[in-house]
């Protein structure tokens, strides 16, 4: 109950500041230049834009806490005691009992968030970034809720076996086991987990094709085809992206990408995203994956223990065995996650920068870097200069205002001190 009213006074607090308090004026040095958002945008487009990112802003800042209290809920009111006791009476089976104890866990979860995520959905529609159907929408949240569930079962079933096996070091067996997963995931979600979600296809322009393949070859890619994705029936924003690893490596543009940008636009794009590749951040991304997933489990175990030790009769938990205990465990988990973001985001924005810049030195052609930018904030109406707060949490890009002005003045001719060099 507690609980409930600080959320209910926090969520009045984040509103005040993100819609009232927050400073997200331009440096007054920067008015007039090409990151200044009047110079390329109506002034219908800069309210939209301002009205559109609070909003989704403030959302955000309101679900993560909510599915904290949500798992306080189940842990709280019983439901977790009563969602292990109608599994364990199915079968003897224990994966079993766990993948139906999941899937009531899900199931709560999903209908608790539905109203929000649908409030999010209709914010989108109405600011004309979404253009996806309703149902369309509910197809694509209910392969993310079987596939979840599905990974879950997976992980919950190994990590509480664990647990029972090796109450002391289960954490650590556990990580061990995660490894070999996460490549394989990593390996699998460009020809497995996306194509779930939309059409992939051979890029239909084949002269822009060949450019592309071209700054691949020059950059060492082992890519022999590029890929468009149908994403106009769904959305306006834009995107382009490098997944997978060995020989999964994907180079993917969504198609509002191809309608919306120029080919020297585009070109730009896929050499920033052919940087991360030619940088190894896809690598580094799996490994500070395992890494923050060791020091998570290491740091969870301890208070997990601590918690069940604590709270675990008032919750009816049985011991740290208990398959009821898991909506702590998640709990901690989310807590963990979302403490270390700011550390994340501002690992991410650097490396974004550096392939900004080795986008800038590859296709020498700062106009069109320039002009996707300002193309990529009007149509995803992005603010360009966020207030702090929402920089640090949600940003795992340089701003727009960063970016724009980082590559206005960058002079592909000039010779750079060591110290200047991002990398």
């Amino acid at each position: 109950m507690w609980f409930m009213l600080g959320f209910g006074i926090y969520g009045a607090l984040m509103w005040y500041y993100l819609f009232h308090g927050a400073d997200s004026a331009l440096p007054v040095d920067l008015k007039g230049s090409a990151a200044d958002p009047a110079m390329f945008m109506t002034d219908r487009e800069l309210e939209l834009s301002t009205d559109f990112s609070r909003i989704k802003d403030f959302l955000y800042f309101i679900s993560v806490p909510l599915e904290w209290m949500i798992y306080l809920f189940v842990l709280g009111f019983g439901l977790s005691k009563w969602f292990r006791k109608a599994s364990s009476g199915l079968t003897r089976f224990s994966i079993v009992h766990t993948a139906v104890y999941v899937l009531l866990l899900s199931f709560a979860s999903w209908v608790l968030t539905f109203p929000l995520r649908y409030y999010s959905f209709t914010v989108s529609k109405s600011y004309n970034i979404s253009v996806q159907s309703f149902h369309s929408w509910m197809r694509d949240g209910l392969v993310d809720f079987w596939i979840s569930w599905a990974l879950t079962t997976l992980m919950v079933g190994v990590m509480y076996w664990l647990i029972k096996k090796y109450e002391k070091r289960w954490w650590l067996f556990a990580w061990l086991l995660s490894i070999p997963f996460t490549v394989f995931l990593y390996f699998i979600q460009p020809v497995v987990i996306d194509p779930l979600y939309n059409k992939f296809y051979p890029l239909q322009d084949e002269a822009l094709k060949e450019k592309i393949l071209n700054i691949a070859e020059k950059a060492e890619i082992p890519a022999e085809n590029v890929y468009e994705v149908n994403m106009s029936e769904k959305t306006n924003a834009l995107n382009a992206y490098v997944n997978g690893i060995g020989s999964n490596l994907r180079i993917v543009l969504w198609d509002t990408t191809l309608n919306k940008l120029s080919d020297n636009q585009v070109l730009f794009v896929m050499a920033h995203e052919i940087g991360h590749y030619v940088m190894n951040h896809l690598y580094w991304n799996l490994i500070s994956s395992i890494v923050l997933s060791f020091l998570g489990l290491w740091l969870g175990n301890i208070i997990y223990r601590k918690w069940i030790v604590k709270y675990g009769k008032t919750w009816g938990i049985k011991g740290v065995g208990d398959l009821a205990a898991l909506p702590a465990l998640l709990l901690i988990f989310s807590l963990l996650s979302f403490v270390v973001s700011p550390v994340e985001n501002a690992v991410s924005r650097k490396a974004e920068r550096d392939a900004d810049q080795y986008a800038i030195q590859m296709t020498k052609n700062p106009e069109a870097a320039v002009g996707a930018f300002q193309q990529l904030a009007t149509v995803s109406l992005s603010e360009v200069n966020p207030p702090k707060i929402v920089k640090w949490f949600l940003y795992g890009h340089p701003t727009m205002l960063e970016r724009i002005h980082f590559l206005d003045s960058y002079n592909t001719g000039k010779t750079l001190d060591k110290e200047q060099l991002p990398y």
